[in-house]
Parts: C-alpha cells; structure tokens; sequence
C-alpha cells in the first residue's frame, strides 16, 4: 500500500493530436513504439462526462513505449473531433513538459526525429550531473509540436 493508501501503477501518457495516424506513425517509425490494438472511436455519454467535454468524440490508439515489455506503459495519441486550440508548446511552461526517450546516440536520434518531420527546439549538449552521470541531451519537437527530450547517460 503507499503512504496515501492509494496503490498506484503508472499506465500511460496522452498526446492530443491534429492527426493521431500520422503521429503514430512518426513514434512508431522513430522510437519503435508498438501498436496495442484495437484502435479506439470512442464518443457518448460517459466519454463526454468523464472528459468534461461535451459532445466528445476520439479517435486514436496506444503505443507501447520501447524496452518496457508487454504490460509497459504507452502513449495514447488520441484525436478530437473537435479539438481546442493551443499555443505551441515551450519548455518552461508548468504542466506536463515533454516525454523523454534514451537513446543510444543524440545525434543520431535527432537526425531521426527531423527526417520523420519533426523539428529542432534546443542545442545537443552535454554536462555533469553531480552524482547522477554526465548526461547529453536535446529538446526537439514531434512533427504536431510536442517537446520530446533525447538523452544519453554515461
């Protein structure tokens, strides 16, 4: 039991996207995160009073994240039928800030995220963390603009 009494087990991390397909597709083809069927069209009733959006409908699936086996934790890429605006995302704003991946080299994974469309955010660099490592890593965005961290610890 944990110290609230409440037993808690993460299980995923949502990504509202313009066009969940191709957002797949990109998480899929950069990182090898793998699809976990079915795909979801979920509308009605509960969806729209457990969201608190009326008239909410989905459409999307979960991504299995890499290394983690086949009860890991996934990305849900779900799109609205009506979806809100946003501003673009940027590093420093409070809430939910970027989805980090490990990977074996930055550069490399960088080139790999630009040629599936995504973009540059930040420089590649690397530094001490006392006590941790030394770490390299960049921020970059997803091609609907989602920040995403790649790292490398030695």
């Amino acid at each position: 039991m944990e110290p609230s009494g409440v037993r808690a087990r993460y299980t995923h991390t949502n990504l509202v996207a313009r066009d969940w397909r191709k957002l797949a597709r990109f998480y899929e083809t950069v990182f090898g995160c793998v699809p976990v069927p079915p795909e979801r069209d979920l509308h009605g009733e509960g969806l729209e009073r457990g969201s608190g959006v009326p008239g909410a409908r989905v459409q999307g699936i979960h991504l299995r994240l890499p290394d983690h086996g086949s009860g890991g934790p996934t990305v849900e890429i779900f799109q609205y039928a009506q979806p809100a605006d946003r501003e673009q995302p940027v590093a420093n704003r409070p809430g939910l800030g970027h989805l980090a991946f490990e990977v074996d080299n930055v550069p490399a994974a960088e080139r790999a995220v630009l040629a599936a469309g995504g973009s540059k955010l930040g420089e590649i660099v690397t530094f001490d963390v006392p006590g941790a490592g030394t770490i390299t890593f960049t921020y970059i965005r997803d091609p609907e603009e989602n920040i995403i961290e790649l790292q490398n610890w030695t």
